[in-house]
């Protein structure tokens, strides 16, 4: 840039200097209202672990699977099992104001209110304040809930953690369940009754003549038994075969958890009012700018008239009687006449 251009501006700047203080002036005034009466917004965040039990050497895979889980954190599912340990639906923070849903009926834009809906409306309002994201390339995730009670957003984004990890848990493998645990004991203890009935039956036989019925009766029930037990365990084993081949397993836990935040993170002072401070010195040079275009204008319109007016006068031309030749020709013409008087 050079001098003139320098100069060019600070003339500028000076010669609006009132327009452009004046716009800054009103945008702080702006900000400052808004800082007084906007509700101060808290996020409580947590941090959670994922460890795959399989075998993942491939970045992308890694990735993928790590933001397989943030999905899961996210959804609708954790969301309503939150909302309905914590009555979240009667919050008055997640509920639909009374106002606008009324006015909305009257519209015909939404249906009347009903228990469902109420839990669906806190589920869109709780999904929008929980957000999750991966913490670098490692299997840390960051989630963080924003609430306008800090106690409130740590007690929300701790329910979200527990419900997740339970989840995980009641999901991770069949071997784990305590019903399978129970089954392959029922089985085996019902295998071992038969043999051990069978066996006892064999050292001391009561009837004789009963004895070849009774025996493969018993022999029938230790060999259904058996087999039962042993099929069980067989379609166990390649059911976690092909878990383990389809998708890794997960062990998620908590690394930290949520605590009340002790600053709001929303208004910042400091980045409201540089935001409208730099907007309102911005909106002022925009103005001066167009004020200097508009009265340019306006100065071009008078002097393309000023010019066309004066460039009339000169072509115009006079009539005979009045130009200046035609006076001396008159004037020449003229005989003097003698005035005379009697006595």
């Amino acid at each position: 840039m050079s001098l003139a251009e320098v100069l060019a501006v600070l003339a500028f700047i000076r010669r609006h200097v009132p327009i452009i203080s004046l716009t800054g002036l009103a945008a702080l005034c702006v900000a400052v209202l808004y800082l007084i009466t906007a509700v101060p917004t808290f996020t409580a965040k947590a941090l959670l672990i994922v460890n795959s039990k399989g075998n993942l050497v491939d970045a992308a895979a890694t990735s993928t699977v790590v933001e397989s889980q943030i999905g899961i954190m996210k959804s609708e599912a954790i969301a309503s099992a939150v909302i309905e340990k914590l009555g979240l639906a009667q919050d008055p923070e997640f509920a639909t104001g009374q106002s606008s849903g009324t006015i909305s009926r009257l519209l015909g834009w939404t249906k009347p209110e009903t228990e469902a809906s109420a839990v669906r409306y806190a589920v869109e309002r709780f999904e929008r304040r929980l957000s999750a994201k991966r913490v670098g390339p490692t299997y840390l995730v960051e989630i963080t809930f924003e609430s306008r009670d800090p106690d409130r957003a740590a007690q929300i984004l701790n329910a979200v953690a527990e419900k997740y990890i339970t989840r995980q848990l009641d999901t991770a493998s069949l071997q784990d369940e305590r019903w399978v645990k129970d089954r392959l004991n029922e089985l085996s203890a019902r295998a071992l009754a038969a043999q051990t009935a069978l066996a006892d039956y064999r050292k001391n036989p009561k009837e004789p003549a009963d004895s070849a019925a009774t025996i493969d009766e018993l022999v029938a029930a230790a060999e259904t038994t058996r087999s039962a037990y042993d099929n069980f365990r067989r379609v166990l084993r390649k059911t976690e075969a092909t878990q383990q081949q389809s998708s890794p397993v997960f062990e998620a836990s908590l690394v930290t958890g949520a605590l009340p935040p002790l600053r709001a993170s929303w208004p910042r002072p400091r980045n409201v009012l540089g935001i409208a401070l730099g907007g309102g010195l911005l909106l002022g040079i925009i103005v001066a700018v167009l004020r200097d275009l508009f009265d340019g204008r306006i100065r071009a319109s008078r002097l393309e008239q000023r010019l066309s007016v004066e460039e009339g006068r000169t072509e115009r031309p006079l009539p005979d009687a009045v130009r200046p030749d035609h006076q001396s020709e008159a004037s020449a013409n003229v005989t003097p006449v003698r005035l005379t008087g009697s006595g």
